[in-house]
């Protein structure tokens, strides 16, 4: 029988902290909780009791020294302001990092990050789970093979429940404990998805964030970005805390010289629905719906999440990097540091990763 891979938790209370547990659960004979770093004020109100007894340290420093023994890596649920510091410490003692997104509030924290990673050797995969997406991975199949022709526009959305529904004092609209608010927590997803779609570094960026909705936060709830790509792709982003109940928006749009799709990721009832339309050589114009199955795993993000799981831990046993590597999560951040600069300064501005 296979040894479990044996988990630390750090962030009990953390929004996504429930839905990674019970999609830990679901690798039954794989992963195993044992032991707990409660954090978020040191309450456990969302720890199920199947995980109650499991030991529990007050801080990072305390499982490395006292706990050492019981875990080969952790999962990382932190706040902004707490989670480069327990990355480090954690790659440090040779821990292997599960680190939830965005992971910190400025490419400067993450370049730390990057650097112990790098050093240790330890095994890092991030929270970015939409890589881990069949219509994602649909898409970037299709751009590699070149089936777009020229790329020339991608139009992404994401909106979501405004901030009343959370509440100003939760945490994510604290600039001390998170530091940003709206593109850090939400749009990061698609700013990461848009390099691995596409393959391509961005170039520049226009932007804008503020705080459009009715409640007033510390944090932008929301706003816009045009980015240039590497190749000359035009590529734009609109999304923020904007609706008045607890649901979500999100699609895509790429247009290319030969084809264009919208894609709509999040259609109830599917994993996501692909509607193509392509070049018209005869009489009959190309035109299809690629449409994934409903996912009906539980836990956060279905699927995605548990072969993001498992791609972790071949990492850790093959010595090898994830799908989602330090530099991609890294790339994320110096991103959003642009926008960011962008926005504040009111212009557009050129971009370098590393």
């Amino acid at each position: 029988m296979t040894t479990p891979f044996r988990l630390a938790f750090l962030g009990v209370d953390h929004p996504h902290g429930a839905g990674w547990r019970e999609s830990i659960t679901n690798l039954d004979g794989e992963l195993q909780i044992t032991a707990i770093v409660p954090r978020l004020g040191g309450t456990t109100f969302s720890l199920e009791e199947r995980h109650c007894r499991e030991l529990r340290f007050e801080t990072v420093e305390q499982l490395i020294s006292d706990g050492s023994a019981l875990f080969d890596g952790a999962v990382v649920c932190l706040p902004n302001d707490e989670s480069p510091d327990a990355v480090v410490h954690l790659a440090r003692a040779g821990k292997h990092v599960l680190l939830e997104k965005p992971g910190a509030a400025s490419a400067v924290d993450g370049r730390r990050m990057v650097e112990a990673v790098r050093k240790s050797g330890v095994a890092f995969q991030s929270g970015y789970l939409w890589r881990y997406d069949a219509g994602a991975n649909r898409l970037r199949e299709m751009v590699r093979d070149g089936r777009f022709g020229k790329l020339i526009s991608i139009e992404t959305n994401f909106v979501t429940s405004d901030v009343s529904r959370r509440g100003t004092e939760h945490y994510l609209f604290d600039a001390h404990a998170s530091g940003r608010g709206f593109f850090n927590w939400l749009a990061c997803h698609w700013i990461d998805l848009l390099r691995y779609i596409t393959g391509q570094d961005i170039a520049g960026i226009t932007a804008r964030t503020g705080t459009f909705g009715a409640t007033a936060t510390d944090v932008e709830d929301g706003g816009a970005a045009i980015f240039d790509l590497a190749d000359g792709t035009l590529a734009m982003f609109v999304g923020g805390y904007w609706l008045p109940r607890w649901t979500t928006e999100a699609q895509w749009t790429i247009r290319g010289s030969q084809r264009w799709v919208h894609w709509d990721p999040m259609r109830q009832g599917t994993g996501g629905v692909i509607t193509i339309h392509g070049p018209q050589p005869q009489f009959q114009a190309m035109n299809e719906t690629f449409s994934v199955p409903s996912d009906p795993a539980p836990g956060y993000g279905g699927s995605r999440c548990a072969d993001l799981l498992r791609d972790w831990i071949a990492a850790a046993q093959e010595n090898r990097d994830c799908r989602n590597t330090p530099e991609s999560l890294l790339a994320v951040l110096e991103l959003l540091d642009g926008i960011y600069v962008s926005s504040d300064g009111g212009r557009r501005i050129e971009v370098s990763h590393g």
